[in-house]
């Protein structure tokens, strides 16, 4: 949440003298976005991070897409999706466009490196297990629900509390930001909207780490991952201060908005970015006008690709879906309730649902690795 913080030791005037016990300076980074006219923030190291020691291309990152054929309506079943490796290691895309790769990783081992995203910022969200991030600007722990919200050029790595752990990941080329229409011309969130300040978490304390040795970051930039060897700790920040920094959360804090009758899907935004919002479905009162249909009405997605990816509880208006389902309903067909979800709904008086909505305004494109978890028949799920 952009707002102001300031955490370690830094100087009085930023651009000035701060030196170490020893007369020498510290180095100052500016870590900033859209040049030097967009939110960033001031790091203090104890080395100059323009020291590298080698530099190594590992692979190129690329997606393959299926080849297009009928358009219809996808159902994934990614729950038994197989447990593997560290974090980044665990990805698995199984969709994405120019904007955004939306996947799901299931770690089950601790990185031994660290990783950056230099091509934009990265969206978690907590599905299982607990740990902690470890970044330049400081430790930021996670439970189950929680959203993590890691800006470009962030130097982190996941730490597992737990033996392994589940996320579905969104890969973003462009920054992720709460809502415009819930901020006031000064950034402060509103009284109207579904979250306020207090219910984001900022890194929690910075380590700093005057560590010598042989430390491996690995970064994404340019369409490949990079290897890159320093001989002292990168997470060696002293002090740090700005707009820019990971912060965390919860989806258990957002506070669902209710009417008389059935509220459209905006209400449950969440995020905002280029050309995609991600939206929380979370347990909530049904509506109470008293003929309300509780279930959503058929709606056609005319300009906008639908991903709903499946987190807990009967999830109202679907039938045949569970817990790490992603269905996507692709712009240019309608879609809407199963059979006999409309009617079953009327009178119910809430829903304990739970699950991550996110609207492209670009197709999605189906990778080849998403294949095995599909669901076929899911197209003709809704026939009599």
């Amino acid at each position: 949440m952009p707002h102001y913080v300031k955490m370690g030791h830094i100087p009085h005037k930023r651009h000035t003298q701060f030196r170490k016990e020893n007369g020498d300076l510290y180095y100052e980074q500016l870590m900033g976005t859209k040049g030097f006219s967009g939110i960033q923030s001031l790091i203090y190291h104890i080395h100059p991070p323009t020291q590298v020691k080698k530099a190594e291309k590992i692979c190129d990152i690329r997606y393959e897409y299926e080849e297009k054929d009928a358009l219809r309506h996808r159902h994934f079943r990614t729950w038994n999706t197989k447990a593997g490796g560290d974090f980044l290691e665990a990805r698995r895309i199984f969709m994405a466009n120019d904007d955004v790769a939306i996947g799901i990783a299931r770690p089950n081992r601790q990185m031994k490196y660290f990783y950056r995203n230099g091509e934009g910022d990265e969206l978690l969200f907590v599905h299982e297990g607990i740990g902690k991030i470890e970044s330049i600007f400081g430790e930021l722990s996670f439970t189950p629900g929680d959203y993590l919200v890691i800006p470009i050029g962030t130097t982190y790595r996941v730490m597992l509390e737990s033996e392994e752990a589940r996320f579905l990941i969104l890969e973003s080329n462009s920054a992720i930001v709460p809502p415009k229409r819930y901020r006031n011309e000064f950034g402060q969130l509103l009284e109207h909207s579904p979250f306020c300040e207090r219910d984001f978490r900022t890194p929690e304390r910075l380590v700093t780490k005057d560590e010598k040795g042989e430390f491996e970051v690995r970064v994404r930039a340019q369409g490949m991952l990079t290897s890159y060897t320093y001989d002292f700790h990168p997470l060696d920040a002293i002090g740090w201060d700005g707009y820019l920094f990971p912060y965390a959360f919860s989806i258990h804090d957002f506070e669902p908005i209710t009417g008389r009758v059935h509220q459209p899907p905006p209400v449950h935004q969440t995020f905002e970015a280029h050309n995609y919002v991600v939206c929380s479905f979370v347990p909530r009162m049904y509506d109470y006008h008293p003929k309300a249909i509780p279930a959503p009405y058929v709606h056609s997605n005319v300009d906008s690709d639908e991903m709903l990816y499946y987190v807990d509880g009967n999830f109202m208006s679907r039938r045949g879906v569970e817990k790490g389902s992603i269905t996507l309903h692709p712009s240019g067909l309608p879609h809407g309730p199963h059979p006999g979800k409309i009617e079953a709904s009327i009178g119910k008086k809430e829903t304990l649902e739970l699950a991550v909505m996110v609207d492209t305004f670009q197709p999605l494109h189906i990778v080849k690795e998403a294949h095995p978890t599909e669901d076929n028949k899911y197209m003709s799920s809704w026939l009599p």
